[in-house]
């Protein structure tokens, strides 16, 4: 609602712009006011006209005033200091405008492609990979339509590197090290899933396993060295027992990947694979289209030479010499690097290649089906490679490669596409000295002192996520079994989940993107402060209200339209009421700001915002033993109203509210 009635305001602004000055604003700025009794809208646009218009701010806010303070929904003007417009908002049509839901439409026209996760499937997901699918997963949630917003069309891909160094380095470690073929590969597989044992734990070992034994014995480094490359290269170009091995193992972990996502809601839609981009051509077609372009050339001397590069973004073409730091898209030897295979990937991605997948069924969702590439795949099938924007979730470490696919892009002519392709770039996940200790890790006295302590899957050092998740569930259930011994042992767990899952996720996404996050088990599942269980358990509070009353939240709210609202939101006491409603109606001006930078942090900042409105207002007002009616009627709704935007802005977090706390 504030979002719907800021736009009115910018509409009418610039309409007495143009009529009054003849000029137009193109980023008309309103502020939220430091404190509500300067009102609910700031605009500085005053002294944005002041130099153009050669007119002292304040004389110019003067001849604003009266005109905005004709907006339906304005209750009145105020000029404040040296020409700030501060708007106040008509408290009681714009209470009943919320309690109604009307809001700002969210959405558009386009297809919105995000790519999340992309683990390598050689091992078990781990914490670190959890900041990536949660943030992944939230900025989707906040895109799709839902029944809050028309949202924009939206797919959302995996991209899997089944040909890549991490996965040969498994299949070194079945093959060379423990001596397998493929019959008995195939028989080590099944053996696993009879014994229920997780085949992403055994590689996980096996991967921190053959990271030593590369350098273990120095006579044969270099031996195991090229056994790793020859690896590879078999594994590259298919049609072998090592590229088979390589396909049973990545397959079978990457299963379990989604398994383990799937414990925190997060799904998929497609799952691109590196095999396939090499074995359909992509990267020869867009090699070709480079070197027309003239983005790709030969480099014939310097440090460079026989290579293929592309300069990098902000280098101009000189005449002199060789560009020794141009980015080497293809080696000497040949072989393509990763931001070469990338380029063409998101060629296809803005459907500019020309060539496509083949689709195969991979998983079942209880609403949709998760594909998967092929080289020939199944018909009828989805099209994913059509974007008209693309969101890649990628750590801060690849900003360089990043930023060059985008030149390229740029490079060929497709400036439009490139600035509309967004790296959601993120910091690493390390783990408190606290946290550390508690899974078990023995620290030096150094390591205790640490602000976090860093992990490595190579050196076997990190958590793997779903023992991660199974240590916040079972925090969460030992609480829950304490304070609802009285509920069925299902509904027990089921209240659990949702609290430890909600727990993890909102302590990922609480911090900005490029903040590093150090894990805390109590931190995550406190109570009190800015944390997932603090935000659910303010709804579960107001839910816990509706129960107590014997009303729905819903005939609260259609009650507040019949409500003499004007002298129930003055006053100190008014006023408290009037600020929960503020915030909830920031819903979507919140959403907006956050899609725009790409940001969930935004709103989960908002979310224990709203919580922590809420909480005041309730110890404040006894809404239960209110014996004016009237007033209770407004309480009740009151608490609707958050309980409402709560549960909406925490759904887009991927969190849900349980049934009890």
């Amino acid at each position: 609602m504030y979002r719907t009635l800021q736009q009115a305001i910018q509409v009418r602004i610039q309409s007495l712009l143009a009529e009054k000055y003849g000029v137009e604003l193109t980023n008309l700025v309103i502020e939220l006011p430091p404190k509500i009794e300067f009102g609910e809208m700031a605009l500085p646009v005053a002294f944005e006209l002041a130099k153009r218009l050669k007119k002292a701010p304040r004389a110019i806010a003067q001849e604003l005033q009266s005109a905005l303070a004709e907006l339906p929904g304005v209750a009145s003007v105020e000029i404040a200091g040296a020409g700030y417009l501060n708007l106040k908002l008509d408290r009681a049509a714009t209470v009943q405008r919320i309690a109604a839901d009307e809001h700002a439409s969210v959405g558009g026209a386009g297809f919105r492609l995000v790519e999340h996760t992309s683990i390598n499937p050689n091992k078990a997901a781990h914490v670190g990979h959890l900041r990536n699918a949660i943030l992944g997963d939230s900025f989707a949630r906040m895109l799709k339509p839902d029944e809050f917003k028309p949202g924009y069309e939206t797919g959302v891909q995996n991209y899997i590197d089944n040909t890549g160094v991490q996965v040969a380095d498994i299949v070194v470690a079945v093959t060379a090290v423990k001596g397998m073929t493929l019959d008995a590969v195939r028989e080590w597989l099944t053996e696993l899933l009879e014994t229920n044992q997780r085949l992403d734990y055994v590689c996980w070992d096996l991967y921190a396993a053959v990271s030593q034994w590369y350098d273990s014995d120095p006579a044969q480094a270099a031996a195991r060295k090229q056994l790793r490359l020859d690896t590879l290269h078999k594994i590259e170009a298919g049609g072998n027992d090592t590229a088979e091995i390589a396909e049973l193992i990545s397959t079978g972990v990457l299963r379990r990947h989604l398994q383990t996502m799937e414990r925190l809601g997060i799904e998929y839609d497609f799952l691109p694979r590196e095999s396939e981009i090499l074995h359909l051509k992509f990267w020869e077609t867009a090699r070709q289209l480079m070197v027309e372009k003239g983005v790709l050339y030969l480099e014939t001397e310097g440090k460079n030479k026989g290579c293929w590069v592309m300069r990098r973004a902000g280098v101009e073409a000189t005449l002199e010499g060789p560009d020794e730091d141009a980015k080497i898209i293809i080696r000497s030897n040949g072989t393509v690097t990763y931001v070469g295979k990338d380029i063409a990937y998101h060629l296809w991605k803005f459907g500019l290649l020309g060539k496509d997948f083949g689709y195969a069924k991979f998983h079942e969702y209880p609403t949709h089906t998760c594909w998967i590439s092929t080289m020939h795949g199944e018909q009828p099938h989805p099209s994913f490679g059509h974007a008209d924007a693309i969101y890649n979730v990628i750590d801060s470490r690849q900003d360089d490669p990043q930023t060059q696919v985008k030149e390229a892009l740029r490079g060929m002519g497709y400036e439009a596409e490139s600035d509309r392709y967004t790296h959601l770039n993120y910091a690493m996940v390390a783990l408190t000295p606290r946290c550390a200790a508690e899974l078990g890790y023995v620290l030096s006295e150094e390591d205790k002192a640490r602000a976090f302590i860093e992990v490595s899957g190579r050196k076997g050092f990190g958590v793997k996520a779903d023992d991660l998740i199974d240590r916040m569930i079972a925090a969460a259930q030992a609480e829950v079994d304490t304070r609802h011994p009285e509920l069925e042992q299902a509904e027990r767990a089921a209240i659990a989940t949702a609290i430890g899952v909600g727990a993890l996720r909102f302590f990922t996404l609480r911090f900005t993107r490029n903040t590093v996050i150090a894990f805390d088990f109590h931190d995550a599942l406190s109570f009190d402060g800015e944390t997932g269980p603090y935000a659910q358990y303010a709804a579960v509070r107001a839910a816990n209200i509706f129960r107590k009353a014997g009303v729905p939240a819903e005939e609260a709210l259609s009650k507040v339209a019949a409500l003499d609202l004007a002298s129930m939101l003055t006053g100190d006491e008014g006023t408290s009421v009037w600020e929960v409603w503020l915030t909830a109606s920031r819903l979507s001006l919140v959403l907006e700001q956050a899609i725009a930078a790409a940001e969930p942090a935004m709103l989960a900042r908002y979310a224990f915002q709203l919580a922590q409105q809420f909480n005041n207002f309730y110890h404040r007002h006894h809404i239960l033993t209110e014996t004016d009616e009237t007033r209770k009627t407004l309480l009740l709704a009151t608490a609707a109203v958050a309980r409402r935007e709560l549960v909406r802005v925490l759904g887009w977090l991927g969190i849900t509210v349980p049934s009890a706390m």
